[in-house]
């Protein structure tokens, strides 16, 4: 079973403004004062950001016999079906805090934490369709995806 992490509006927003101010700003400070430096240092900002949206940003999540695998650009997060302790429908409140991650940029993904759950890794697009999987060292992930009430419930069936 295979779903796709679907973004928030406002995600995408982010986004695409993120990108379109880096490259204004970029093009703006160029054209007034031809210092390359500046123009470098914001596209080096912009590469390092590409690469950690590559490396995090979830793009689907995949159930398979022995795992629940978080598919991303770069890598897979591989989580053995073994070491799942259980998994319920959740998601993020409001009163969320990041830590280290994204906020909204290609999804939200990273370090959070919340006065009820707790530090969690999540990986997801909208809060809406997330889920908490609890494993059995009491490590925490929030992911989501199209059509978590399905994959929780598969997963459930498999433990």
């Amino acid at each position: 079973m295979k779903e796709k992490v679907i973004f928030s509006k406002y995600s995408l927003i982010v986004t695409i403004l993120s990108i379109l101010i880096i490259i204004g700003v970029a093009l703006y400070i160029y054209r007034r004062s031809e210092d390359e430096a500046i123009v470098w240092i914001l596209l080096g900002v912009t590469v390092i950001w590409g690469f950690l949206t590559l490396f995090y940003a979830p793009t689907t999540i995949e159930l398979t016999d022995n795992s629940l695998q978080v598919n991303r650009s770069i890598r897979v997060k591989e989580i053995p079906l073994e070491d799942i302790k259980d998994v319920k429908l959740s998601p993020p409140t409001m009163a969320e805090m990041r830590l280290c991650g994204s906020g909204g940029f290609f999804g939200y993904w990273g370090w959070y934490s919340e006065n009820d759950l707790g530090h969690y890794f999540a990986y997801y697009g909208k809060a809406s369709d997330c889920f908490l999987v609890t494993l059995k060292n009491g490590s925490k992930y929030m992911l989501g995806c199209n059509n978590a009430p399905g994959i929780v419930k598969a997963i459930k069936q498999k433990l």
